[in-house]
């Protein structure tokens, strides 16, 4: 496997934990059950460690000398900056935050998507995750401004990830559950169905929209029924189909899954959250999924 410099930087970074891809995210600091506030997961040290100076639109560099606007990287820039906002009540927070949702109006289309693959899977564009993050950051644009244009555009947004994949959308609906798809025709992604369903989340507090609330119930229900699937018995999956999480996004999985037991109350989330952290706890599984990983990254 042909290897380029930047693909190597890349993994060394991530490797040292010197990379915006590897950040701690621990629970959010700031969010609310009940109201529409900080964000469920902390993503501020993508700013604390890895911030742009004034109110740049972050960008992801993919190969030698190219960069791209990548819309789940700024749409998680936005949050960190309204959680450090909650957090310090500094107004330039602010004006960062408004920059990423104002990016996401520009870039969204007429049928509310947001072109999040372009790079890394032109056939495959869209991805229920950049639609529930965009509906996350747009919810609270609209909540601190009051623009209705942050409003009309989650609308659109939340339309179009509904809309079953063979259809174009992002959605599966299977025995009357809802299922979220971060990439569409492959394997479920347990991050990032968590992720999208936040955004349903944030948009029925926001709106206090019944069909939201529903959809995020349905979506809920589903995902604590289907939480066996991603426990390979040592460490998480990345997928139902049991690609080894990483390190990063195995904590991932234990943060996102305490605050889902926050959240609903929903005693497999807990359970869940406790047999991943003693995963994590062990040496000897950690050095195993290590292992395990570097071989299948290899052989990709």
């Amino acid at each position: 496997m042909a290897l380029s410099i930047y693909v190597v930087k890349k993994w060394i970074g991530i490797l040292l934990g010197k990379s915006v891809f590897t950040v701690n995210q621990d629970e959010g600091k700031v969010y609310s059950k009940t109201d529409l506030a900080g964000y469920y997961n902390n993503l501020t040290e993508k700013i604390t460690r890895f911030g742009l100076p004034g109110n740049e639109i972050p960008k992801r560099h993919v190969a030698e000398g190219m960069t791209i606007e990548f819309s789940i990287e700024i749409f998680q820039y936005g949050l960190a900056a309204y959680d450090l906002y909650l957090m310090t009540n500094d107004a330039c927070y602010l004006d960062k935050m408004k920059a990423c949702a104002d990016w996401a109006l520009k870039n969204i289309d007429e049928k509310g998507r947001w072109a999040t693959f372009p790079y890394k899977k032109p056939n495959q564009l869209y991805s229920s995750m950049a639609q529930g993050e965009g509906l996350s950051l747009l919810t609270r644009a609209y909540k601190v401004w009051g623009d209705q244009a942050y409003a009309d555009a989650a609308k659109k947004a939340k339309e179009f990830m509904l809309i079953p994949v063979e259809n174009g959308g992002t959605t599966v609906y299977e025995n009357g559950n809802i299922y979220f798809y971060e990439y569409l025709h492959e394997d479920q992604v347990l991050n990032g169905w968590i992720f999208s369903a936040w955004g349903i989340l944030d948009y029925a507090k926001c709106f206090n929209d019944k069909e939201a609330w529903d959809q995020w119930n349905n979506t809920v229900n589903a995902m604590a029924q289907k939480l066996p699937m991603y426990d390979k018995g040592f460490w998480s999956s990345y997928t139902d189909a049991k690609k080894l999480a990483n390190p990063f996004y195995h904590k991932l999985h234990i943060a996102q899954l305490n605050v889902m037991y926050d959240l609903t109350g929903i005693e497999a989330f807990k359970k869940y959250f406790e047999i991943f952290s003693r995963y994590q706890n062990n040496w000897f599984y950690r050095k195993t999924a290590f292992l395990l990983k570097f071989i299948q990254k290899v052989l990709e």
